[in-house]
């Protein structure tokens, strides 16, 4: 085993799997010789070259459109959209072409492409570029949505998401690139549409995503000390959800809470919440509880973010009131 970050875990996935596959390739804007504004492709230039490393002009709509194309056309490409907020400018090549090309051909065209990008707040980098959108991205039929959190599931579900047949848009918690954990140092993958167990407990079910459930996992470890056991469900992939695993979960313990850094209205929060709703509502003993941002925009202001970005605390408040503890 090694120890790395997330960032270095990007990294190795993109090297191995671009010396896996002649047809892996990556673009984005500063991708090739620079290593990318968060050097996540650093050293990959000097390796493979400016054929499969593609600085490519500041235009995200022409990015995906073009990776679109490419992926048609029998690569494996990789875009860098820098932000999630910048998915404004991509929605037409990922909505209207990586989304529905598949199914108007009858699957007989595959659209092989992974859209990595970065999500959350927490950096005080403002409200255009702290958003987190993936409910937009989940909406798309055809789209697979996976959000990771540490650096094992990073890297195995970013070689997985480039080796999938469809488009996958990958984000990154930029909180989380410096987040340290332990990687076999064999290859690897970490299937897509799998949610992981954080931490196992009888009394409440708490499904949170990326930095939310290791928020939700220190909360769980404090309320073990006052009896309440909480058991953790990181989904991972968000579309397609592992819904069977939260739904198992939910009928053993009897509550659900959800945490996300996304807006709650409309958000996955609420998918979730529905389908569970749906498939196990004779085993809730208490409403489903949702624990998110405000519906508002990230502020830039420190105090103000750490205001508008769900704590520890909102979460360990909900799963008191959820339990009857409040």
């Amino acid at each position: 085993m090694k120890q790395i970050n997330n960032a270095r875990a990007i990294n190795e996935a993109l090297r191995e799997e671009l010396q896996r596959d002649e047809s892996v390739v990556v673009m984005g804007e500063d991708v090739g010789r620079p290593g990318g504004p968060f050097v996540l492709t650093r050293g990959l230039y000097d390796e493979f070259g400016e054929w499969r490393l593609r600085d490519t002009p500041i235009s995200e709509t022409s990015m995906v459109s073009m990776a679109v194309g490419a992926a048609i056309t029998g690569l494996r490409p990789i875009v860098d959209i820098m932000f999630m907020d910048f998915f404004g400018l991509i929605m037409d090549g990922l909505y209207n072409q990586a989304g529905k090309t598949r199914w108007m051909f009858a699957g007989k065209v595959k659209i092989p492409m992974v859209i990595t990008t970065l999500t959350g707040a927490g950096l005080n980098a403002g409200p255009q570029h702290s958003s987190s959108l993936e409910a937009w991205c989940c909406h798309i039929p055809g789209i697979k949505v996976v959000l990771p959190t540490t650096p094992y599931e990073t890297k195995g579900l970013l070689k997985a998401s480039i080796r999938d047949d469809n488009p996958v848009v990958f984000g990154i918690h930029k909180g989380l690139l410096r987040m340290k954990g332990d990687l076999p140092e064999e290859d690897y993958i970490v299937p897509l549409g799998k949610a992981v167990v954080r931490k196992e407990g009888k009394d409440v079910t708490v499904v949170a995503i990326q930095q939310m459930s290791l928020k939700a996992l220190n909360v769980a470890n404090k309320l073990e000390q006052e009896g309440i056991s909480v058991e953790v469900i990181d989904p991972l992939t968000v579309s397609p959800l592992d819904l069977p695993a939260i739904v198992e979960s939910v009928k053993k313990t009897g509550r659900l809470v959800i945490a996300h850094e996304a807006v709650k209205k409309f958000g996955v929060g609420a998918e979730i919440a529905t389908s569970v709703m749906e498939e196990a509502f004779d085993y809730l003993d208490a409403p489903v509880v949702r624990v998110a941002a405000p519906y508002a925009h990230v502020p830039f202001t420190p105090a103000l973010e750490q205001a508008y970005v769900p704590q520890e605390a909102d979460i360990l408040k909900a799963i008191k009131e959820v339990c009857g503890k409040a």
